[in-house]
C-alpha cells in the first residue's frame, strides 16, 4: 500500500478534529475522500503532508512511517499537495510558481516543467504573467503544476473545483485523470462529490472526523443514502434511513459550492474554537 492512515487522531486543542481515521491508497488509484463542512477531509491532507501533527496512530508511506517527518522531507519523499485555495505566490509569475515547486529538489527538473507545461498549454502562453493577476481557473492550473514539480508518487488535490465555472471544473477533472494515467496515485478531497465520485476508483465518506463508509466509487454514486447527503438525491426517505448528521448535508455542500467557503472551517466550531474560526 502506498499510503496509509491507522487510527489517526489529531487536536485543535481540546477539539477532536480527526476521530480515528483510517484509510488506505494504492499505488496508481484515485481515491475520494468526501464529506460535508467541518467534516475533516482539508485536517486528513495536512495530517499526511506533515503541516499537522497526529495525536496518536500513525501515517504510512511507501512501507515507512513518517509520523515524525517533518513536511518538507514528505514532499522529497514523494508527497505532493496541491492546497484548498490553490496558494499561489501571486506577486511571482507563472514561471517561478512553477519552479517553487521543484525548490528542494537537488536533480534536474526540467521534465517535470515540460510535462506541467504540456498538461496545462495556458501556462505555457502565460509563463511570464504575474500569477496574481490570472483567473480562478488558471490559478487552479498553477497549483496542480506546481505541485507536479515536485515529482509526487502521491498528489494530494483539496478542492480543485472550488469557485470555477462548470466547463473549467470539466476541464480540470480531464487533467487529473490524465495525471493519474500517467501514473501519479491522486487523493483527491472535493465537494462536487457526483465528480469526485465519477473519477474515482474508491471513496471514503467522512462525517465528524469519522470514516463511516468505504467502497467503490462506482458503489458509493449509485447508494441511496449518499446520494441524498451528497449528490442532490432525493432527500426524502433516504435522509431519514440515514439517520444522521449528514441527512441534509446536500444542501450544506450546495451552499459551500456556491459561495466558496471553506470546509474547514468546522461547522459548529470544531476547529474554530482552536484556531480561530479557519483551518489554516
Amino acid at each position: 500500500m502506498l499510503l496509509e492512515l491507522r487510527d489517526v487522531r489529531v487536536h485543535y486543542g481540546k477539539i477532536e478534529a480527526l476521530k480515528g481515521v483510517s484509510l488506505e491508497v494504492g499505488e496508481g488509484e484515485i481515491v475520494s475522500l468526501i464529506g460535508g463542512n467541518g467534516a475533516g477531509k482539508t485536517t486528513t491532507l495536512k495530517t499526511i503532508s506533515g503541516l499537522r501533527s497526529c495525536s496518536s496512530g500513525s501515517v504510512f508511506f511507501d512501507g515507512a512511517d513518517i509520523g515524525s517527518m517533518p513536511g518538507h522531507r514528505r514532499v522529497l519523499a514523494g508527497i505532493g499537495q496541491a492546497p484548498e485555495g490553490r496558494g499561489i505566490f501571486p506577486g511571482m509569475s507563472v514561471h517561478e510558481n512553477l519552479l517553487m515547486g521543484a525548490y528542494a529538489r537537488k536533480d534536474d527538473h526540467s521534465k517535470e516543467l515540460a510535462e506541467a507545461y504540456e498538461l496545462f498549454p495556458r501556462l505555457a502562453e502565460r509563463r511570464t504573467q504575474a500569477a496574481g493577476t490570472m483567473s480562478g481557473g488558471e490559478q487552479q492550473m498553477l497549483a496542480i503544476g506546481r505541485a507536479l514539480l515536485s515529482k509526487p508518487k502521491v498528489l494530494l488535490l483539496d478542492e480543485p473545483s472550488m469557485g470555477l465555472a462548470p466547463m473549467l471544473v470539466q476541464q480540470i477533472f480531464s487533467i487529473i485523470e490524465e495525471i493519474n494515467r500517467r501514473g501519479t496515485t491522486i487523493l483527491l478531497v472535493e465537494q462536487n462529490a457526483q465528480q469526485a465520485l465519477r473519477l474515482a476508483h474508491r471513496a471514503y465518506v467522512l462525517e465528524t472526523g469519522r470514516i463511516v463508509r468505504s467502497a467503490p466509487a462506482s458503489e458509493l454514486l449509485d447508494d441511496p443514502q449518499v446520494r441524498a447527503a451528497y449528490l442532490g438525491g432525493d432527500v426524502g426517505d433516504a435522509a431519514g434511513a440515514a439517520g444522521g448528521p449528514d441527512a441534509s448535508g446536500g444542501v450544506a455542500l450546495d451552499k459551500a459550492a456556491k459561495d466558496g467557503s471553506e470546509e474547514e472551517a468546522s461547522g459548529a466550531g470544531e476547529a474554530g474554537a482552536a484556531n480561530g474560526g479557519k483551518d489554516a
